[in-house]
C-alpha cells in the first residue's frame, strides 16, 4: 500500500495492489498495522456498500458530532468520481473541494477524516462502493450539503439525485460544527 497525501490534511489516497488471475481480482484495502505506521489511528464500527447506476450522484454527506466519523471508501466494481468538501473551520482548505477517481481497476482507496463531506458520481453502471466508518450510523446526526452549492465543477449537468440530497442545505447556509 502506498499512502498519498492530498491537499486536505489527514486525507489520503491509498494505492493498493490489485492482483488479477484467471478467476478475477483480489485487492486488500485495509491493514491496521500499515494504517498505524502511516499515522492513521482508525477502527471500524460499521461497514456497508452501495451499487449505483451511471450518472447517479450521492452526497454530500457527513455525520454531526458527537457521532462524527472518518470513512474509508473503495470502489469494488465500475468507477466513480469521489468528491470531498472540507468543512473544518480551522483548516487551510476550509470550503475547498477536490475529487479522485476510484475504480475497480485502479485499486485506489480513499481515507476521509472527520469534518470532510463526501459524495460521488457514478461513472459506469453497477458502480459498487464499499464504506467503512469509525462510528455507527446515527440518523439524528446525519447531515449533508446540497451537491451543487459549493465550488466544484461536476462533469454532468443533470445527475440522478435523491430528493433527500437535492433538498440538503446550501453550503453558505450551514454553520459547520467542525
Amino acid at each position: 500500500m502506498k499512502y498519498n497525501h492530498t491537499k486536505f490534511n489527514g486525507c489520503y489516497v491509498i494505492d493498493t495492489d490489485v492482483h488479477y488471475d484467471s478467476r478475477g481480482s483480489f485487492t486488500k484495502c485495509y491493514n491496521e498495522k500499515e494504517f498505524l505506521k502511516n499515522g492513521i489511528n482508525y477502527a471500524f464500527k460499521e461497514q456497508f456498500f452501495t451499487v449505483s447506476h451511471k450518472n447517479v450522484l450521492r452526497g454530500m454527506h457527513f455525520q454531526l458530532p458527537p457521532h462524527d466519523h472518518c470513512k474509508l471508501v473503495s470502489c469494488f466494481s465500475g468507477a466513480v468520481l469521489d468528491v470531498l468538501l472540507d468543512l473544518r473551520k480551522g483548516s487551510s482548505t476550509y470550503g475547498e473541494s477536490g475529487s479522485f477517481e476510484l475504480s475497480a481497476n485502479n485499486g485506489k482507496t480513499l481515507f476521509i477524516p472527520i469534518g470532510v463531506a463526501h459524495g460521488f458520481l457514478s461513472l459506469e453502471d453497477n458502480s459498487g462502493m464499499l464504506y467503512s466508518t469509525s462510528a455507527e450510523y446515527a440518523p439524528d446526526y446525519d447531515a449533508g450539503i446540497r451537491w451543487d452549492s459549493f465550488e466544484y465543477n461536476w462533469p454532468i449537468k443533470n445527475p440522478v439525485v435523491s430528493a433527500r440530497d437535492d433538498n440538503q442545505p446550501l453550503f453558505h447556509e450551514i454553520d459547520s460544527p467542525f
